[in-house]
C-alpha cells in the first residue's frame, strides 16, 4: 500500500483532515521553510501560520506525494488538468458523503430514513475548497498562472458536474446565497410637521 493511501486510511478520511509527512528536499528554499513547518515548538523565530495556510501546505504536500507515487512518476511541470481529475477521483474512495444512485429509492432525499448501498464520495464543497487551495499553492510555489493545472477548464467542468449530480442525488441545493441588503438607514430629515 502506498504512503498516501496509508495516511488517508489512518485519518478520518476527509480531505481537509489528512496530512502527509515528507522528507525535506535538498533545495535551499525548503530548508528555510522547515522551521516554520515544525510549528511553535521549533523556536520563537517560527511564524504561526493560519489554519488555511497550514491546510494549503498539507494539501500541496499530499498532491506532491500523489505525483511521486503515480505510475509512472510525474513531475509538476508535466502535470495537466487530466492528472488533477485523476487525483480527485482517487480521493473519492476516502469520501464520507453518501451519494445516491438514480436507482436508489432515496435518490433526491436529503435525509434518507434507512441505510442504502450507495457509494461514499468526497463532498463537492470539500473538493472545491481543495482545488482553490491547490490553485493558490501552485502559483506560490513558482507555477505560472496560465499553466496552472488546477485552474484548467476540465477541472472547473468536473467540479460543476460533481456539484450538480450531488445536489440532485442528495436533494440539497447548492445555489449561491443571495446577499442580504442592509436595512435602509433612517433618513436624517426631520419628521413632517403635523399641525394640531
Amino acid at each position: 500500500m502506498d504512503p498516501i493511501t496509508q495516511e488517508m486510511l489512518s485519518s478520518s478520511g476527509e480531505i481537509n483532515t489528512f496530512s502527509i509527512t515528507t522528507s525535506s528536499s535538498s533545495s535551499p528554499s525548503s530548508s528555510s521553510s522547515a522551521g516554520a513547518m515544525m510549528g511553535p515548538a521549533a523556536g520563537s523565530s517560527a511564524t504561526t501560520l493560519s489554519r488555511y495556510e497550514n491546510q494549503k501546505r498539507r494539501d500541496w504536500n499530499t498532491f506532491g506525494q500523489y505525483l511521486r507515487n503515480h505510475r509512472p512518476p510525474l513531475s509538476l511541470a508535466l502535470c495537466s488538468g487530466a492528472h488533477v481529475l485523476e487525483f480527485l477521483r482517487y480521493l473519492d474512495q476516502f469520501g464520507k458523503t453518501k451519494v445516491h444512485t438514480q436507482l436508489c429509492p432515496f435518490f433526491g432525499h436529503p435525509n434518507p430514513p434507512a441505510p442504502c448501498p450507495c457509494p461514499l464520495r468526497q463532498a463537492w464543497g470539500s473538493l472545491d475548497a481543495l482545488i482553490g487551495r491547490l490553485r493558490a499553492a501552485y502559483e506560490e510555489n513558482g507555477g505560472k498562472p496560465e499553466a496552472n493545472p488546477f485552474a484548467a477548464r476540465a477541472v472547473r467542468l468536473y467540479l460543476r458536474e460533481v456539484r450538480d449530480s450531488q445536489s440532485k442525488a442528495r436533494g440539497i441545493s447548492y445555489e449561491k446565497k443571495k446577499r442580504k441588503r442592509p436595512p435602509p438607514q433612517p433618513s436624517s430629515l426631520p419628521p413632517p410637521d403635523r399641525g394640531i
